[in-house]
């Protein structure tokens, strides 16, 4: 069978085996039940969801014709770097200088590796999304996340 979309081939089959392996991964938590879901339940599901649509997606790339083949081009080295290293600096951080702080400094550094960088909207976004997290994580599920430096609390 020929490739005909080779983005949407690459794509379908990535969305597919990290669908698989989030699903397969999960079995090895309790389900619970729809009542009352167990840790298995939530990553369980999604990772089906994602399978499913690679499925769709790497079904799209092997029978629909589309012009050109839809080429892949290279890997953008500096923009993954960017977003690698500032998952990392958060994961190090949050713990030290707690989340009104890691977060912001996670939404400013990642949108640092887009090509149309602008400090007004990466500033509202890491406001809105540090509220939206506070109002989640803290207030919604009481997780034991820090939100200050360890030198003021």
């Amino acid at each position: 069978m020929k490739i005909k979309s080779e983005k949407d081939f690459w794509s379908g089959l990535m969305f597919l085996a990290v669908g698989v392996g989030f699903a397969w991964g999960a079995t090895n938590y309790s389900f619970g039940s729809a009542a009352r879901p167990g840790p298995a339940y939530f990553p369980f599901g999604l990772g089906i969801i994602m399978a499913a649509l690679g499925a769709i997606i790497l079904f799209k790339a092997l029978v629909i014709e589309v012009e050109g083949g839809e080429r892949l081009g290279g890997i953008a080295w500096k923009p993954l770097a960017i977003i690698v290293g500032s998952v990392v600096l958060f994961g190090l951080l949050l713990p030290r200088l707690g989340m009104f702080i890691a977060l912001p400094l996670l939404v400013i550094t990642t949108a640092l590796a887009g090509d149309e960088f602008h400090w007004g909207e990466a500033i509202a976004n890491a406001t809105v999304l540090s509220a939206g997290s506070w109002v989640i994580f803290i207030w919604g599920l009481n997780l034991t996340i820090p939100l200050w430096p360890t030198f003021i609390r």
